[in-house]
């Protein structure tokens, strides 16, 4: 398997990293659209929310947790953030490897929210 996010998370291609824990890492993003913009990741591979089971959707769970934890200490838990992830190339989705987008640091456009 070729992943580019299974490459950031055992080290072998260089990241930002904000986060790491046995179960996920978060870096941040390197084509910033936001501000803040960090990426979450499962350090298992899961390639998009139609992989997710009742063996692994913990993770998504504690993900979440985890992106609250972060938008606190990058500041932008008061005034509002965005927790994202597309699934599908129709979606978005360049990477496949289940991700999530963490933004915030301005105001974020609402036209598909």
């Amino acid at each position: 398997m070729d992943c580019i996010f299974c490459s950031i998370i055992k080290g072998s291609i260089p990241s930002q990293k904000v986060y790491e824990d046995e179960a996920v890492y978060a870096f941040k993003d390197i084509n910033p659209m936001a501000p803040v913009h960090v990426l979450i990741v499962p350090k298992k591979h899961i390639a998009s929310i139609n992989e997710v089971n009742a063996d692994n959707s913990g993770v998504i769970a504690h993900i979440y947790e985890v992106a609250a934890k972060l938008a606190a200490e990058l500041g932008v838990a008061e005034s509002g953030y965005r927790v994202v992830s597309n699934c599908g190339a129709d979606a978005g989705q360049t990477v496949f490897h289940l991700h999530f987008h963490l933004l915030g640091g301005k105001a974020l456009r609402t036209e598909m929210c």
